[in-house]
């Protein structure tokens, strides 16, 4: 698996949610965007700062984060 390199997190910016390379462009407002219809050129044309590889990563992230799950442990 390749590792995210452009998704970062920061607990004194954007309340400590994952953002793309530091910018205060939430995972979750690229993945909402996609998932409103939009596509990748509108995307990087409403942030001209954003690169494609950061769509591709910010969906990436939330792939991993939407496949895990938690294990309860044994209280004894």
């Amino acid at each position: 698996m390749k590792p995210l390199t452009r998704i970062t997190v920061n607990p004194l910016q954007m309340g400590g949610r994952p953002c793309i390379r530091g910018l205060r462009v939430t995972v979750g407002t690229v993945v909402g965007l996609v998932s409103a219809g939009h596509t990748r050129e509108e995307i990087l044309r409403l942030y001209p700062y954003l690169e494609d590889e950061d769509l591709t990563e910010a969906l990436a992230y939330a792939a991993r984060r939407a496949d895990e799950f938690e294990v309860p442990l044994s209280s004894k």
